[in-house]
């Protein structure tokens, strides 16, 4: 037999194969260079092994039946022990040898184990990629997303079809310039990992905040070939962070304001005693007139006093169970038959099934009558519409009010909040009004939300919850 193989053997040892020829009774009668070096066979005359004893101990019998007999084998995998006793992954198939007189098989085989692993790493990978919590994108070297995890669909609102084959400027909030992503992607082209804070947008136009990793993905010629971007959703923890910083500038505010209301109550309660007196006895008209003005700027300044006093000084009303929908109608009643009101609807959505919820009714009518008051202003007397939903939620409840007015520049949706800060004109608004109401909601532990989008209208969302 080995004459006949000789003619044959240096073509075999060119092969990066196993090869194995087997008579028919399993037994190898010759091997190539790759086979002999896997399994530690001898080469030549005499050295014969049985291919059943290179197979490893937790096959079946049933394969060393079929591996050693004369059967044709069509393509299969099983395990083999190497000569360091090692256990490899081999996908083989049996085919007849032509030959005159012996009844030969050919075993042409693969070690598939490093393909195997490799597959099993992928899909560990995929897995781990697919179920994570935190959002995953992978793009091509343009920039072109290709892969985007469930987690990312939901933090995006994007469904997976409409983000495929899109650049990620799709989610851009339009914060960060040409200059800033410019300086990322000279990073990472040149190979380097980038981590980073980012804030994006989402699909119905809310923002939402990452922590961003972006790895380049490196073949093994060292090219860059496309990006991994993993996400960290820091939204809460961002707007914890706006949250406390203003509540620290509110309490500083409040210390400020107690002062401030002392310092100048004493003797503006003076000038406006003169000024009474003053109005009694003076006939001139243009004096009188004077003095009315004068009297009116007074009570613009001793309104802002008692604004900054009731936010400074600790509250003397007690809590009680309250039916916030009959609050919300007080409040309505009071701002809906003032002069500006006339062209606008006011359109009532509230749940009849509200529970009782722990808070002053004073205070809470306060909040609402200035959020209306600012929604009817925004309005600026055209026709319009305010909606006011209640609703109950997990914990507390929502009071939405949105009107149909000119809505909030984005730059300014941040400072709306703050003490003094008013989009109105000269005159017609201290700046105090929201800032008070956040005060009032914030010490009920509640909140108030804002969205808007500047010619359509803005959204206030204040949220209590039971105490």
């Amino acid at each position: 037999m080995m004459p006949f193989l000789s003619k044959h053997g240096r073509v075999m040892d060119l092969l990066p194969q196993i090869i194995l020829i087997l008579d028919d009774r399993g037994r190898i009668v010759d091997s190539n260079r790759t086979a002999s070096e896997t399994f530690g066979l001898r080469r030549g005359t005499g050295a014969v092994t049985d291919v059943r004893t290179l197979l490893a101990a937790e096959e079946p019998q049933e394969v060393a039946q079929i591996i050693g007999t004369t059967a044709v084998v069509d393509m299969q995998e099983h395990r083999f022990v190497r000569s360091d006793r090692v256990a490899i992954d081999v996908r083989f198939e049996i085919k007849p040898l032509p030959g005159p007189k012996e009844h030969l098989r050919v075993f042409i085989g693969q070690d598939v184990t490093q393909e195997k692993q490799r597959d099993l790493d992928l899909l560990r990978f995929s897995n781990v990629i697919q179920h994570t919590i935190n959002p995953i994108q992978i793009t091509d070297a343009s920039g072109k997303m290709v892969y985007v995890n469930p987690a990312f669909e939901r933090a995006s609102g994007y469904r997976r079809e409409e983000l495929i084959g899109q650049n990620p400027r799709l989610l851009s909030s339009g914060r960060h310039d040409r200059a800033f992503w410019a300086g990322v992607w000279s990073h990472i082209l040149a190979g380097k990992v980038w981590v980073g804070k980012i804030e994006n947008k989402r699909k119905d136009g809310t923002e939402f905040f990452s922590e961003l990793v972006i790895s380049p993905i490196v073949n093994p010629a060292g090219t860059v070939v496309g990006f991994l971007g993993a996400h960290r959703d820091i939204t809460e923890q961002i707007i914890l962070e706006q949250q406390l910083v203003r509540s620290q500038r509110l309490e500083s505010i409040g210390t400020l304001a107690a002062g401030i209301a002392h310092e100048v109550g004493n003797p503006l309660t003076a000038i406006s005693s003169l000024v009474q007196v003053l109005q009694r006895t003076v006939q001139d008209k243009f004096a009188t007139e004077k003095l009315g003005l004068i009297s009116s700027q007074i009570n613009r300044i001793t309104k802002i006093i008692r604004d900054l006093v009731d936010f400074s000084r600790p509250s003397t009303h007690v809590a009680k169970p309250t039916d916030l929908n009959q609050v919300i109608n007080d409040a309505l009643n009071i701002v809906r038959y003032g002069k500006k009101v006339k062209d606008i609807t006011f359109d009532l959505d509230l749940d009849a099934k509200l529970p009782p919820i722990r808070i002053v009714p004073d205070q809470i009518v306060q909040v609402f009558i200035n959020i209306l008051m600012n929604a009817v202003d925004a309005i600026d007397g055209q026709a319009g519409k305010i909606n006011i939903t209640s609703r109950s939620i997990d914990g507390g409840i929502d009071v939405n009010i949105s009107d149909t007015g000119k809505g909030i520049p984005p730059g300014e949706l941040e400072k709306i909040f703050e003490p003094f800060y008013t989009t109105k004109g000269v005159g017609q608004g201290t700046g105090l009004g929201l800032w008070v109401s956040y005060g009032i909601v914030k010490s009920f532990e509640g909140d108030i939300l804002v969205e808007s989008v500047r010619g359509q209208g803005s959204r206030f969302i204040v949220r209590l919850p039971h105490r």
